[in-house]
């Protein structure tokens, strides 16, 4: 493999969900898609903040992402908010399957992203949040940047 192919370019990347879950596993998955819309993807137009993943009949599939179409495609262009099958393997998917309907977790996309050409779609297992969680991790931050702030001033004198 030449060292161009194993260079990753970050499309987009889904912070919230960060925010609002937290992530027990991560999986990257590849994703099935038409020319035209890699060729908008390249341009980065591709959202997945109110995404997610289901398991149908086996397979996995990205709901809701919204990819434009493409501004030189033709009448052809592909629906921009249409279920795309996401590519991994089958011992992968029933692990996940299996987890999100015994555990109440979800599956979240986490971060697009191009690999030797292709896009890949990180997907990470994850259970939401409570309003508690999501104030102590904010606590903590604050904390974190106090201290921070403290040695810095302290080093200063």
């Amino acid at each position: 493999m030449k060292a161009e192919e194993k260079k990753t370019k970050l499309i987009v990347e889904n912070r919230r969900a960060r925010h609002d879950f937290h992530i027990f596993r991560r999986l990257e998955t590849g994703m099935v898609l038409t020319g035209t819309e890699v060729k908008s993807v390249r341009q980065g137009h591709f959202s997945i903040g109110e995404a997610y993943v289901t398991v149908k009949g086996g397979e996995l599939f990205l709901v809701g992402a919204h990819i434009s179409p493409y501004e030189q495609g033709n009448r052809f262009n592909p629906d921009p908010v249409r279920d795309r099958k996401l590519l991994a393997h089958k011992h992968e998917i029933v692990q996940l399957e299996a987890a999100v309907q015994q555990k109440g977790m979800t599956l979240v996309p986490l971060k697009a992203y191009f690999s030797g050409g292709r896009v890949k779609l990180e997907i990470g297992l994850a259970r939401g949040k409570k309003l508690h969680d999501k104030r102590e991790v904010i606590r903590e931050r604050a904390v974190e940047r106090d201290i921070e702030r403290r040695i810095k001033d302290q080093g200063r004198k």
